[in-house]
């Protein structure tokens, strides 16, 4: 346990991934296995039905497994033995040609079938939720900010659309992804198949019926492209929930504060403060599992038929990579909640401005009269007024400039807001599907 753990934590896919349920898993890979072989004529269904009940029944303390564990340097060896050890007499018949990897990959991809389940419902009920946002401040102007300077007026509903449109791909993605990666191993110990005489094609596919999995005819044993995959699936959706918390961090700071979000976290001796930790965590999260990536990638160099140190690498870096893309999910849920925006701070925002935005709009706006190195000729002397007079603005100095325009109109921030309405409005019509 760390002290940080209600923050970057995640309980419920702890409680999924954790030493318990990962021998829970496998322990289900053997009871199906023994009972497939015994339905099969492989093993003894005496022997089929007591070894299913053994591990049925079985609940070993992972803390009386960790030497073991770290001596065959597979957790599913340990676990084997003792799942023989309760199987008495009928022990030679637990296991059948299987080898240790069979039961803690089969074991990995019911653990990850339970958490991307999860997952994939925070990620819908986030989606619904910015979908909502989206239309309820479709309309509602605030400034644009490239580079980290101000641009041009745009929507809040329209920023909102753009953090929302990725999630919908990551949905279909993970859609793709899911036949790729949720699949039985049951190959033996070198990939062959060999003990069981020819019958392991067979019991794999049975197997993985029983378990509603998919049964590839060749090893992935030494194969770790489906993991790899879900890691950059992963680090993909903390990357664009990185990018909501990095713009709620620009957008509620002291000196903007157009928009609310969640709860701020106070200093221990500054008073003042309001903290945006949970988006800072949304950030850190992010950046997080792209450095994990990287490393779980590692482990696709993986050597002969099988390789332990590749192995490792991957059994200490996934787990970690799902609990923090839980946590963003959780994290970006209660943001998204109670986001909302704060029309007098972006009034001020317009203010301090002066229309020096809008002057990409006013160029347009004049080229339709004359050629557009002239109409840009005077929008420049309009800003020029505006650096030497801090009292001045763009529509004042241009209705002086090129008079005959109601320039206080054409350069509203809610009258060039172009097709951002429009973009937030389509995003708030949407249930999930792909834009």
């Amino acid at each position: 346990m760390m002290l940080t753990d209600g923050l970057f934590g995640d309980d419920e896919l702890g409680g999924v991934l954790n030493a318990p349920a990962q021998l829970s898993a496998m322990l289900r890979v053997e009871s199906a296995l023994a009972r497939v072989q015994g339905r099969l004529g492989i093993i003894p269904e005496d022997a089929a039905a007591a070894i299913a009940a053994a591990a049925d029944g079985l609940a070993p303390d992972p803390a009386g497994l960790v030497a073991a564990s770290a001596t065959a340097g597979i957790p599913a060896q340990a676990l084997v033995g003792a799942l023989k050890a309760a199987c008495g007499k009928h022990a030679g018949w637990a296991h059948f040609g299987a080898t240790s990897q069979d039961i803690q990959d089969s074991g990995l991809v019911l653990q990850l079938r339970e958490a991307l389940a999860i997952i994939e419902a925070r990620l819908q009920g986030l989606d619904a939720t910015l979908g909502a946002k989206a239309g309820a401040f479709a309309a509602q102007p605030i400034p644009a900010r490239t580079r980290f300077q101000i641009a041009a007026p745009t929507t809040l509903g329209a920023k909102i659309a753009v953090w929302r449109t990725p999630l919908a791909r990551h949905l279909q993605r993970l859609a793709e992804l899911r036949p790729r990666l949720l699949n039985v191993s049951l190959y033996g110990a070198a990939g062959t198949g060999a003990a069981l005489a020819g019958r392991m094609g067979e019991v794999r596919r049975v197997l993985a019926g029983e378990l509603g999995l998919s049964a590839p005819e060749v090893a992935w044993h030494a194969s770790r492209d489906g993991i790899a995959e879900l890691g950059g699936w992963l680090a993909l959706v903390t990357g664009s929930l990185g990018k909501i918390g990095a713009d709620l961090i620009l957008l509620g700071q002291s000196e903007i504060g157009e928009i609310s979000a969640g709860t701020g976290g106070g200093s221990s001796t500054m008073p003042q403060k309001s903290n945006p930790v949970a988006a800072e965590a949304l950030v850190s999260l992010a950046r997080l599992n792209a450095g994990a990536v990287g490393t779980l990638h590692q482990a696709m160099v993986h050597a002969q038929e099988r390789d332990g140190a590749a192995l490792a690498i991957e059994w200490q870096t996934l787990p970690g990579m799902i609990i923090r893309t839980g946590a963003a999910l959780r994290l970006a849920q209660a943001l998204a909640a109670t986001l909302a925006p704060r029309p007098e701070r972006i009034a001020d925002s317009f203010a301090r401005d002066r229309g020096a935005m809008l002057a990409e709009a006013a160029g347009f706006c004049l080229a339709r009269q004359m050629p557009r190195a002239e109409a840009l000729r005077l929008v420049g002397a309009a800003l020029a007024e505006m650096a030497g007079n801090e009292e001045e603005t763009l529509a004042g100095a241009l209705s002086r400039l090129a008079p005959g325009h109601d320039w206080a109109r054409l350069l509203a921030p809610g009258n060039n807001t172009g097709d951002a309405e429009a973009q937030a409005r389509q995003q708030a019509d949407q249930t999930g599907g792909i834009p």
